[in-house]
């Protein structure tokens, strides 16, 4: 059964006009900071927060802002060894399952995310 489901699209020239160390600190998980840390190249940076961000907000819609006491940072967006992205939160039971797909272009990033209850265990 679906729960929520969200979608968020993020302009990352506007991201590039706000990234600072308050900005990351403020969006990114101890976890994703630390890919984020790793990455030499500025272009894929913000590529990669831009994407974090979407995922974040298209998270927020579909758990409705989590009764108002989500941050970004309740939320660890990272990718398995195919890369495919999952999300990892206190703020989700074993009975949900969260969808998420993130694609970028040059200008964009944008994320989609869908939770479902997991009725196999009832």
């Amino acid at each position: 059964m679906i729960k929520g489901m969200g979608i968020d699209l993020v302009d990352l020239n506007r991201i590039k006009e706000l990234i600072d160390d308050r900005f990351v600190d403020r969006i990114l998980s101890s976890d994703e900071k630390k890919l984020y840390d790793n990455i030499a190249d500025d272009k894929t940076k913000l590529s990669f927060i831009g994407g974090r961000f979407a995922a974040k907000e298209a998270i927020f819609k579909a758990v409705s802002k989590g009764g108002g006491n989500a941050y970004y940072k309740d939320f660890s967006v990272l990718n398995d060894e195919n890369g495919k992205p999952y999300v990892i939160s206190n703020h989700f039971t074993d009975e949900e399952i969260i969808h998420l797909t993130i694609t970028h272009t040059n200008d964009y990033a944008m994320c989609y995310c869908l939770i479902e209850r997991n009725d196999l265990n009832k």
